[in-house]
């Protein structure tokens, strides 16, 4: 397992960047990298709304999501997501040296005629696996993530023509290459057939892309059964088999997962969008029905999530104090 890229480090610049990707039918705003070297360092535990990769080049360490806690070696790549709560704790005699960067993923938003059926997409439908609850969290099937992240580095320690561009498409190549590596082959689903099982399925996933394309308005579950033809009993049924979980669940964590997403971006003149704002763009009229929300959703108002960059430490920490990752947040 080779080392690190000689300029490793200036991978941290690109927080500044503000790079932001769109990739398989979902908007990527990536919001900071960084570099932990090979040294004794634990990050306790902590959630995030976003998702937070991190790739180790050397060393061991060990790293806790929820209730599973993981072995990390050389050549391992580990995913928290939105909510997971998470720590990693390099080893003494081995410490881990990481690049770890963070994103957030929601649905792009599209413009189609209702009635079309979405064409399926394997791409979309890999990043949405890798986004969904369960997926496992850690894969060494990473032989290409060195080699985009070396890239990366290359081109943000020697910025040439086209820099943003090439930023662009190198960051797409990593969403993709991180979502193919915790993704397992056998567990994409078939391609549609003409079996029941198979129409209820795309009668869904209608369903789901109609919702991610007006989440910004009111929305009913009367709205969605107009738009496969259905009675609002069946849909619920068929919605919730499918899924998991009711329209109407869907719709507010959609909601809120965009409103998050929303918060932690900058507008072209560096400021901040008003909250309220950001709760009309997202189907709230009421702008105290959406902090109700999003308190519930996230556990904070989202005055205070974006104060708190969308990451909540939830231990003070205690003992030795972790070493500074170099990063610009």
């Amino acid at each position: 397992m080779s080392g690190p890229p000689a300029n490793g480090r200036a991978l941290a610049s690109l927080t500044s960047a503000r790079v932001g990707v769109d990739v398989a039918g979902h908007r990527a705003e990536f919001l900071y990298w960084g570099y932990y070297e090979p040294r004794p360092w634990r990050n306790y535990l902590h959630t995030h709304s976003f998702f937070e990769i991190c790739y180790a080049y050397a060393g061991t360490g060990v790293f806790r999501a929820g209730e599973q806690e993981h072995v990390v070696v050389p050549g391992t790549l580990f995913v928290a997501r939105p909510g997971d709560v998470h720590e990693i704790v390099s080893d003494t005699d081995d410490p881990l040296c990481i690049h770890f960067w963070s994103y957030t993923l929601v649905p792009a938003r599209t413009r189609r005629p209702p009635a079309v059926i979405p064409e399926r997409s394997e791409g979309r439908e890999v990043l949405e696996l890798f986004a969904a609850p369960g997926t496992r969290a850690l894969s060494q099937a990473t032989e290409r993530i060195p080699a985009v992240l070396g890239l990366l580095a290359a081109e943000a320690a020697a910025p040439g023509p086209a820099y943003e561009q090439l930023l662009s498409a190198l960051a797409g190549a990593l969403v993709v290459e991180t979502a193919r590596a915790v993704v397992d082959e056998p567990h994409l689903r078939p391609r549609p057939t003409a079996d029941p099982a198979g129409r209820d399925e795309r009668t869904v996933a209608t369903m789901v892309r109609y919702l991610q394309d007006n989440y910004d308005r009111t929305v009913s579950v009367r709205d969605v059964a107009a738009q496969v033809h259905l009675g609002e009993r069946q849909v619920g049924r068929l919605f919730r088999a499918q899924t998991g979980t009711t329209v109407h669940a869907y719709l507010t964590r959609l909601r809120l997962e965009i409103a998050a997403q929303r918060l932690l971006e900058h507008s072209a003149d560096g400021e901040y969008a008003a909250v309220a704002e950001i709760a009309r763009q997202c189907g709230y009229p009421d702008v105290r029905h959406f902090t109700t929300a999003f308190r519930r959703h996230w556990g904070v108002p989202p005055g205070a999530f974006r104060d708190g960059g969308g990451t909540a430490q939830l231990r003070d920490r205690q003992a030795t104090k972790s070493p500074s990752p170099v990063t610009e947040r």
